[in-house]
């Protein structure tokens, strides 16, 4: 029996790295048995910074890719990307007139992305949120796995199906819960272990991509910045010591283990061996999932059929709801 129906989606914009990993897919592989899951490829989201339009396409199904070889599986759920189901814009436009100005002044990420330069921004960044809200109320999703940095835009779904439901006097849309997973999904850069792991960091020695051979990742982790204590001995003992905090939490998610274990395996030894049996970890875990995304981006065509049968899939859910959202509106239909 389904605990409920999740949305959630990975954006097309640069390399997926090992952060992308464990902070979501890995999450949606686990969930995929006792949810009805919708995984997107969200490439509207993507646009809403100047994309290379055939950058774009191989990005779109190296993330499809990417959910296939991870161990997400289309006929459990549903994968498909954004731009092929149309109800996602049909039903933003509506909640770009339900959301307030106010309410999308106070995303913090927009001014992040916007930086100083806020008047040249596009305004679909400005707006993101609520195709955002879109994505995840168009399936009436129950919950939807998040990491920190989403849980404001979170808030702001469940606030634009509190306002659409009070203005039109029906409980139509669900209040969305969020998922929130453990300690260790915060993956952090290997240069800097103060700056979260991003695709977009100038330096590749940074992160590990998901597409990184075994030698590849195993010389970035002998590289990855430390400091010149041994490891610490508790979990209190790695305050102010961001590297190796960031290092041992690495190893308790591919473990699959607490942080607390894993300092307690290491408590007082040195990087050198620390770092090469990471580097073996992280090559067994990472390395198959990287040589079957060479596989299917060698078959684009089965890629391109998955993300094919998952939009339809996807919009025989959406458009009656989006129907029914068009009556209560008052849209005339044929």
């Amino acid at each position: 029996m389904s605990k409920g129906r999740i949305f959630s989606g990975v954006q097309p914009s640069g390399r997926l790295t090992l952060g992308n990993y464990l902070g979501a897919i890995r999450n949606f592989v686990r969930l995929q048995d006792d949810y009805e899951c919708i995984y997107c490829v969200v490439d509207m989201h993507a646009i809403t910074v100047w994309q290379d339009p055939a950058e774009l396409r191989h990005t779109t199904r190296e993330v499809a890719a990417a959910y296939l070889a991870s161990g997400i599986d289309p006929a459990k759920s549903i994968i498909f990307n954004q731009s092929q189901v149309g109800a996602h814009a049909e039903l933003a436009w509506i909640f770009n007139c339900v959301a307030r100005m106010g309410w999308l002044n106070r995303m913090t990420q927009f001014k992040e992305k916007a930086g100083k330069n806020r008047e040249n921004a596009a305004v679909g960044l400005f707006v993101y949120p609520n195709l955002m809200a879109a994505d995840i109320l168009v399936y009436k999703a129950t919950h939807v796995p998040v990491g920190e940095d989403q849980k404001q835009h979170l808030e702001l779904c469940r606030d634009i199906a509190q306002k659409f439901n009070h203005d039109y006097g029906q409980e139509f849309f669900p209040v969305t819960e969020p998922l929130i997973f453990g300690a260790a999904t915060r993956v952090m850069s290997l240069r800097d272990g103060t700056s979260k792991m991003s695709k977009s960091d100038p330096s590749d020695n940074s992160r590990i991509n998901i597409t990184d051979d075994s030698d590849t990742i195993a010389r970035k982790i002998r590289k990855a910045k430390t400091d010149p204590e041994p490891l610490p001995e508790t979990v209190k003992d790695l305050e102010g010591r961001p590297e190796a905090d960031n290092l041992l939490g690495i190893w308790a998610a591919l473990s699959d283990i607490t942080k607390e274990e894993a300092v307690a395996a290491f408590a007082g030894g040195q990087f050198s061996g620390f770092k090469q049996e990471l580097a073996d970890l992280a090559v067994a875990r990472m390395a198959p999932i990287a040589d079957e995304m060479r596989h299917l981006m060698d078959a684009p065509d089965h890629v391109d059929s998955v993300l094919a049968d998952g939009a339809a899939r996807a919009d025989a859910i959406a458009r009656p709801i989006l129907d029914e959202v068009k009556d209560m509106v008052g849209f005339l239909r044929g």
